[in-house]
């Protein structure tokens, strides 16, 4: 009897311990995130940037340019010679120096295009040379040059470049009127007024040519100066205003 009650008993407490749930295991305690930290931020620095320099306003279609200041539309070309020529303004003069023989300075104003147009200029030059306007100046097809020597010759001639430094020069017209330029001093006014297939030639306001240039082909172009050099150096040519009119 004693075998079997220690059996039951077994029996019964493994059906109260099987009976009984396991207590619920408690959750872990849980800890709320932590704020997001913002990214830090610095005031971005401003490089300076050097200012471009502001391009000159272009001069009116007409104007009269009297070399009180360095102007940016001048451009300076050298045709033959030794040494270069050297454009100063200066004083409100242009001034020329050529310090080699059988050498041509070339001045264009680059900032209009001209079909018709007065431009005139009051010069004065050494007496081993010659000064003179331009008109219809294209670098591609050419340009028309008025010039006026010491001994009181004055051409017409048109002008082409060859290659850098090189022109080529056609005379046109050559004659020679010492009546209304002084030889002397060699200081006067002198005037080219190309107009339609016309060139109009002039000294001290005086028409001394009129020339027809319709075989020659050039219609239009920029204005500009020349100064050249005979056999003897240097040379100095002053130009103390130019003037470009319609009329």
């Amino acid at each position: 009897m004693k075998r079997i009650f220690y059996v039951g008993c077994l029996l019964l407490t493994s059906a109260c311990t099987m009976g009984t749930p396991p207590p619920a295991a408690e959750p872990a305690p849980t800890q709320a995130p932590l704020p997001t930290p913002l990214p830090a931020t610095s005031t971005p620095t401003l490089i300076p940037t050097d200012a471009a320099s502001p391009t000159p306003a272009p001069p009116p279609l007409y104007f009269t340019d009297e070399f009180d200041t360095i102007s940016g539309y001048w451009e300076f070309l050298q045709s033959g010679g030794i040494n270069a020529p050297t454009p100063a303004f200066e004083n409100g003069l242009l001034r020329i120096t050529i310090p080699s023989a059988d050498t041509w300075s070339i001045g264009i104003h680059n900032a209009r295009t001209y079909s018709s147009v007065f431009v005139r200029a009051k010069v004065s030059f050494d007496p081993s040379g010659s000064v003179g306007l331009i008109c219809r100046y294209d670098e591609e097809d050419g340009w028309f040059e008025y010039n006026l020597a010491s001994d009181g010759t004055y051409s017409i001639l048109l002008g082409q470049w060859l290659a850098e430094g090189i022109a080529q020069y056609k005379p046109i017209v050559t004659d020679e009127d010492s009546r209304f330029f002084d030889t002397a001093s060699l200081t006067g006014e002198i005037g080219l007024f190309c107009e339609d297939n016309f060139l109009r030639l002039y000294v001290n306001d005086t028409l001394i040519r009129n020339l027809d240039v319709t075989n020659y082909g050039l219609t239009k172009g920029k204005v500009g100066v020349t100064a050249a050099s005979f056999a003897e150096a240097p040379m100095n040519a002053v130009f103390e205003w130019l003037r470009v009119s319609d009329k």
